[in-house]
């Protein structure tokens, strides 16, 4: 058998490095708490891409040019959501990204979120 050539690893074996790889053993975002339905998009005043960022980072900078949810940010990277949020956090320390969380009034009692907001989570179940 050739080097590098594996009988265990096929296309479907899935990604081979660990999540806690990824996020250099950290379980949570530095800065953040990003709720599942936060959206979360580049900073139009962003001091630009820093040369120490993973390539998930710059898949996330990719996937944000345009307003997602971090529910469909996890799906569409097929990358687990604690994974993504530690990334995230790191994103928005550096001023990359901005996070618009959904505001709820408390005053009135439980509220539905905002018809887009429903929207954007039933896409990113849909993907999953």
């Amino acid at each position: 058998m050739p080097p590098g050539d594996h009988d265990w690893l096929d296309s479907d074996a899935g990604p081979v490095v660990r999540p806690y790889a990824v996020t250099g053993g950290r379980a949570r975002p530095a800065v953040g708490g990003f709720d599942l339905v936060a959206f979360v998009v580049n900073a139009p005043d962003g001091p630009g891409h820093p040369r120490h960022l993973q390539p998930e980072h710059y898949a996330i900078l990719a996937r944000t040019r345009e307003p997602v949810t971090v529910a469909e940010l996890a799906s569409h990277l097929d990358l687990a959501l604690g994974v993504v949020r530690v990334l995230l956090g790191d994103l928005l320390q550096q001023g990359l990204i901005e996070m618009h969380e959904p505001v709820y009034d408390q005053s009135v009692g439980p509220q539905r979120p905002d018809d887009r907001i429903l929207k954007a989570v039933v896409n990113g179940l849909r993907s999953l």
